[in-house]
């Protein structure tokens, strides 16, 4: 058996189950949230204090407008672009097909808040937006594979970033992220059924 049919028997080997892809899921998100919080207390600051709801409603307008046209980017990419160039390998349908409408809602909020936490709240204090963009699209390691939705989520976390910035709030990129992946993760369940 040669070395490039060894490898090819031991990924179909490796399947990936619904409970291991939860489980994976969770731990991530709790490691993220973990250096999240440690990464900005070594800066010195309190991340309750980043996570305090902001006094007015101005926020939404930045969350729910890039989220507007993040959908509106990514709908003109679906009907111009190949369908290979987008494929995470099949993640994102396993994830969300089976999932009750609630369990989309704790994963699309579980992984906005802890992401956000790192990556706007403490990475983007200490390296600014592009270049947490950059290790932002490096750790969605599933699109990797395909430079279009590699640049589309470096560009995704470049305007996370940006409304960070335009806001003064965490909780602007928090409620894009979380719509993001909430509505695109009811899109997947529908079209999988």
């Amino acid at each position: 058996m040669t070395n490039k049919n060894a490898n090819k028997k031991r990924r179909q080997n490796v399947q990936l189950t619904d409970r291991l892809l939860l489980v994976n899921l969770y731990l991530t998100q709790g490691l993220t949230l973990i250096a999240g919080v440690v990464w900005i207390l070594l800066q010195g600051r309190n991340p309750l204090d980043l996570l305090a709801f902001p006094h007015d409603v101005r926020f939404l307008y930045w969350g729910i407008g890039l989220a507007v046209a993040m959908f509106f980017i990514d709908f003109l990419m679906t009907i111009y672009g190949r369908d290979e160039d987008m494929d995470d390998g099949g993640i994102n349908a396993l994830l969300f097909r089976s999932r009750p409408l609630w369990h989309i809602f704790v994963i699309a909020a579980l992984v906005s808040i802890c992401e956000e936490l790192l990556f706007r709240g403490a990475v983007q204090f200490h390296l600014g937006p592009y270049w947490t963009s950059i290790l932002f699209a490096a750790i969605h390691i599933r699109y990797l594979r395909h430079w279009l939705p590699t640049a589309w989520v470096f560009a995704s976390s470049y305007g996370l970033g940006w409304i960070y910035v335009q806001s003064g709030t965490l909780w602007a990129p928090i409620v894009c992220h979380f719509l993001i992946d909430f509505i695109s993760g009811i899109m997947i369940k529908r079209r999988e059924q």
